[in-house]
């Protein structure tokens, strides 16, 4: 993917992680090298502590979890999203929309 003029912080993609499916393997944590998790000892599982570190698209985290405790929004609502975020740039004065970071969008 290539970089945008959009702050990543306007972009709502990061993991959501639902405490009382998570068994505690800390195979996102062991995996995710952009610092997204950090462990809730008090709780037992992990916490998207620095949710914007997380790579626009990737939902690798998610693909491994064994019991499917990790979410992400929808693809097409990414697509959504990064369309309306474009226009908006665009009609700020910020050039034109980009293309898609995604693949058939």
């Amino acid at each position: 993917m290539r970089p945008s003029s959009i702050p990543r912080e306007k972009i709502p993609w990061y993991p959501t992680i639902d405490p009382d499916a998570c068994i505690g393997d800390q195979v996102c944590l062991d995996f995710c090298k952009n610092g997204v998790f950090e462990w809730d000892e008090e709780g037992n599982h992990p916490v998207a502590e620095h949710p914007y570190n997380c790579v626009v698209g990737c939902s690798a985290c998610m693909e491994l979890c064994p019991v499917q405790a990790i979410t992400f929004p929808t693809r097409e609502t990414l697509r959504q999203t990064m369309r309306t975020l474009r226009a908006e740039a665009a009609s700020a004065g910020s050039g034109p929309p980009q293309q898609s970071l995604l693949p058939g969008s």
